[in-house]
């Protein structure tokens, strides 16, 4: 595949309406982050003679992150600044991000100075070499052990093993893509970290490299091991939408059928007791379990998921998107 952006190429005249790598970063409450983070940005993209932008998305702070990102894009034209209503959470403002974005590699990072900018450079190497996702795996993460780190590394394990893609830090939000790769991709619940593995279930070649990671020097972090759970039901349901959505009879079929052989055995056993035991029915309760097994478990969880696919029908069928825009600047 051909260099997609030339590291050492001359300088020429930019084009207003693409760039050769867009970074776009969510915030939430991150004050004091801001300026050494763009200060940062700053100072990697000036050894580089490539075009770039820089996208915050501002999840509905109420700080004075937009105050300050305000001050950020009236001194720098290559800052741009949606914010959001109210807070939607990481995927959406990920979601806003790439929809933003006009960069040929989109890069998305965390605003809280966890992530290093020096980075971006070796990613975009990456890139060249022609894989269309580069992953950054934080291989010395300096996050607490019990609540963020063990839940993660059961989390990237389990993912790993249900995906059949092998990432050793899906939570990394350092990464770049190929902007084809993530055009008709469209993000809810947790999913953003779920991108490499949809980029390489459609073809698309990924790979992971090394990244820094620092200690949060400002405020405290917004997840908790709560988090985990939510990953893990977010998996449930991509998976779900990747092996049978062109075909859920093959789902619900299996799972009918898993409830009526247990429906039957249930039956079969009361039969066996009334007959052969000499028992009353009235006196097992095997013919109400088994009921009750059949009726509330298929109920339960095709509820689950029938609700899910309403909620994806309602915004893509209408080209909606999950979240609403307060104000933007310089877009």
């Amino acid at each position: 595949m051909d260099t997609i952006i030339d590291l050492n190429k001359p300088k020429t005249e930019k084009n207003p309406d693409s760039v050769d790598v867009s970074v776009f970063i969510p915030v939430y409450n991150e004050e004091e982050s801001l300026r050494p983070l763009q200060e940062k940005i700053n100072q990697v993209f000036g050894g580089l003679n490539i075009s770039y932008e820089v996208l915050y998305v501002d999840d509905g702070s109420k700080d004075k992150s937009f105050e300050i990102l305000q001050e950020i894009a009236k001194s720098n034209p290559s800052v741009k600044v949606v914010k959001f209503r109210r807070n939607y959470g990481q995927t959406a403002a990920m979601s806003a991000g790439i929809d933003h974005a006009r960069g040929k590699v989109l890069i998305p990072m965390d605003s809280d100075l966890q992530n290093d900018p020096q980075d971006i450079p070796r990613l975009l190497e990456k890139i060249n070499e022609g894989y269309d996702v580069v992953s950054g795996w934080r291989k010395n993460r300096k996050d607490t052990y019990i609540d963020r780190k063990l839940p993660s590394m059961i989390a990237n394990k389990l993912i790993s093993v249900i995906s059949g893609v092998s990432l050793h830090d899906y939570g990394c939000s350092l990464k770049a893509y190929r902007s084809e790769v993530l055009k008709d991709i469209r993000l809810y619940g947790e999913l953003h970290r779920f991108i490499p593995i949809c980029a390489s279930w459609a073809g698309a070649r990924v790979t992971e490299i090394p990244v820094n990671h620092y200690e949060r020097q400002f405020g405290k972090s917004k997840y908790g091991i709560n988090r985990t759970f939510k990953v893990i039901l977010d998996l449930f349901i991509l998976k779900f939408l990747t092996d049978y959505l062109t075909k859920p009879i093959y789902f619900f079929g299996t799972i009918s059928i898993a409830s009526m052989v247990l429906s039957i055995l249930a039956f079969v056993s009361a039969v066996w007791l009334r007959v052969f035991e000499g028992i009353q029915l009235d006196g097992t309760p095997l013919p109400v379990l088994g009921a009750m097994f059949f009726t509330v478990s298929v109920q339960i969880l095709l509820i689950g998921v029938l609700a899910d696919l309403v909620m994806r029908t309602y915004y893509e069928s209408q080209g909606k998107r999950p979240y609403y825009i307060d104000k933007q600047i310089n877009l």
